[in-house]
């Protein structure tokens, strides 16, 4: 792609707005107003909105509130002009164990660098715990995926000006573009293929209900049933966290119950499979005794002992267009947010089948 000559910077400036610059009602908040409010010196607040790491901890939270307070818009417009355009882009993913072994993060991760090979942009991964502070000197913008205990991170790296995107996450109480998937749909989705094959007991192991998709997939599981006045018995729910052990955990309490299910659905391949293979050792089988769907669209669900029947999230998509977004957003290509909400899909293969008589 051709280098767009507009394109100069997408960082945030070093430099003051005009203290004589008024709107109709209102004096357009300048960075000597943001030193006044915080009680810190200019350069204090040029450093904490240009993520310097040298700023105490107290010096940095009266700063940002300040900003927060103000509602100061920092000049990108000078930082261009002062900088020259970042030709790189940061993701910014919550971690947790065994990342670098999950289908779900794996995908995004190459969506995103796909993404910026067709930008012609560099990627900066950044796992986070949440609470460190991201320095953005060396970005153009960042991608979060998902907002799991870093919220502050998205509030400040919006406060202070920089280019952001949130993936796989719904936001609706900050002005943030997003790319999410539709996880109500897709759980209402799974739920009304097992009823149409006849299904009445259907369980559900969930994913982690702190997690906005996990919350989502259990409301729109028991959402439908509810429409469709199919009896879900509280025993018929068992709270996952996405792990194969959870899923062995739900399934050896499933399969004690006078009345096991004749369906389940998991909030993720993952514990999909590990619910089928604590079935078939049980002696059982997949679909003839218990139909099971998951969530993602695993690979691994084509080499399973029954070919797993999924609900496909485009995790892949979400990250090349997320490039594609924030690139847009830098370059001042696009100004206002994008809020874009995938429809996910049903693959049907061989897990699920009508129950037995």
């Amino acid at each position: 792609m051709d280098e767009d000559p507009s394109r100069r910077s997408s960082q945030i400036s070093l430099l003051p707005q005009s203290n004589h610059v008024m709107t109709v009602h209102q004096k357009k908040m300048s960075i000597e107003d943001v030193a006044a409010r915080a009680q810190v010196s200019i350069t204090t607040v040029s450093r904490v909105i240009n993520n310097v790491l040298t700023v105490s901890d107290k010096n940095r939270r009266r700063v940002e509130e300040a900003v927060k307070s103000l509602k100061f818009k920092p000049n990108i417009s000078a930082q261009r002009l002062a900088r020259g355009f970042n030709n790189s882009i940061g993701l910014v993913m919550p971690g947790y164990p065994g990342i670098f072994h999950s289908f779900y993060a794996i995908e995004l991760i190459r969506g995103v660098g796909h993404g910026c090979e067709l930008q012609k942009l560099d990627m900066v991964f950044h796992i986070t715990s949440g609470t460190n502070q991201l320095n953005t000197n060396n970005v153009g913008g960042l991608i979060f995926a998902d907002i799991i205990d870093n919220q502050r991170q998205v509030e400040s790296t919006l406060a202070l000006g920089v280019p952001c995107l949130v993936i796989n996450h719904k936001v609706t109480d900050l002005d943030v573009s997003y790319i999410a998937v539709n996880n109500i749909l897709g759980a209402e989705m799974a739920a009304d293929y097992l009823m149409n094959l006849g299904h009445q007991r259907i369980a559900t192991v969930t994913g982690n209900v702190h997690t906005q998709g996990g919350a989502d997939r259990l409301k729109g599981f028991k959402k439908f049933l509810e429409k469709k006045k199919i009896h879900l018995p509280e025993e018929y729910i068992y709270e996952g966290d996405y792990s194969r052990r959870s899923a062995r955990s739900a399934a050896e309490k499933f399969f004690s119950l006078p009345k096991p299910p004749t369906a389940i659905f998991a909030a993720s391949d993952d514990m999909a499979l590990e619910v089928m293979g604590f079935v078939l050792e049980k002696g059982m089988k997949v679909p003839r005794d218990v139909s099971i769907i998951g969530f993602d669209d695993n690979p691994a669900c084509l080499y399973a002992p029954v070919a797993l029947t999924t609900i496909k999230q485009p995790l892949f998509k979400m990250g090349e267009d997320a490039v594609k977004t924030l690139n847009a957003i830098m370059t001042g290509k696009v100004t206002t947010q994008k809020k874009i909400l995938l429809d996910p899909e049903l693959v049907m293969r061989e897990s699920c089948a009508s129950p037995r008589k």
